[in-house]
């Protein structure tokens, strides 16, 4: 899973140079590792509601915010839920507990990535149990992961991440625990090769699929960049 912000650009030809650029990329990889086509999700935090419209209309399904009340807003517009009745909204910003109840019970919400501590994640398998009847799907997570060891960054400790992957694959039936992310540090030259905070959580995900007898693709690895 990639995820890339919204810039001010034309928006479809933006989506078309990036998933091109995707497309490139897998044709280059060695035919002896198998894995699925990386998801583009959409980074749309500070972006109007018109914006995200065009982005849908383009084809673009997946659309990260950071917040948790530019989503309320988003996800509840009028017009989005109008015209984008298949949109997925990914909650990407740190969470807080007193605003799980708020963001649960959005429409279309698809997906938390920053789950980071046994604590939010108990919170909210307890939060989904209450809010979704025993019908419903579990609530889809991932494992937010402080690769970079930003102290401004949330995250568990890549150390750590292997002892919370089981605590919730085994405590917490509320919850689908899909995979692990990661957001790496601003500003990296790849001229220089590849990121250092991508390279420690692909570790972090090898460690995982082997402790818990997983195949690589059964963990989804979402990464994405700050921006300044």
């Amino acid at each position: 899973m990639l995820r890339r912000t919204m810039a001010e650009f034309d928006i479809k030809a933006g989506l078309q140079q990036v998933l091109k650029r995707i497309d490139e990329v897998l044709l280059q990889r060695p035919k002896e590792i198998q894995a699925a086509k990386p998801l583009l999700v959409a980074v749309s935090k500070t972006k109007p509601a018109d914006a995200v419209i065009e982005a849908y209309k383009t084809g673009q399904r997946d659309f990260g915010e950071n917040y948790v009340q530019e989503l309320v807003e988003k996800s509840q517009h009028p017009e989005i839920l109008a015209q984008c009745p298949d949109i997925k909204w990914h909650f990407i910003g740190h969470l807080q507990n007193n605003k799980i109840n708020k963001i649960l019970s959005l429409p279309n919400l698809h997906m938390i990535q920053t789950v980071d501590s046994e604590k939010l994640a108990t919170k909210l398998d307890a939060a989904w149990s209450k809010l979704k009847p025993d019908t419903e799907p579990p609530l889809r997570v991932l494992i937010q992961i402080n690769t970079s060891g930003e102290e401004a960054k949330s995250g568990i400790e890549t150390k750590e991440a292997p002892k919370l992957y089981q605590f919730i694959s085994k405590n917490l039936k509320h919850l689908q625990l899909v995979g692990i992310m990661t957001i790496g540090a601003f500003g990296f030259d790849y001229s220089t090769g590849p990121n250092p905070d991508f390279v420690s959580l692909m570790e972090v995900h090898r460690s995982i699929c082997e402790a818990n007898s997983l195949t690589p693709n059964s963990v989804l690895v979402s990464m994405g960049t700050s921006c300044s």
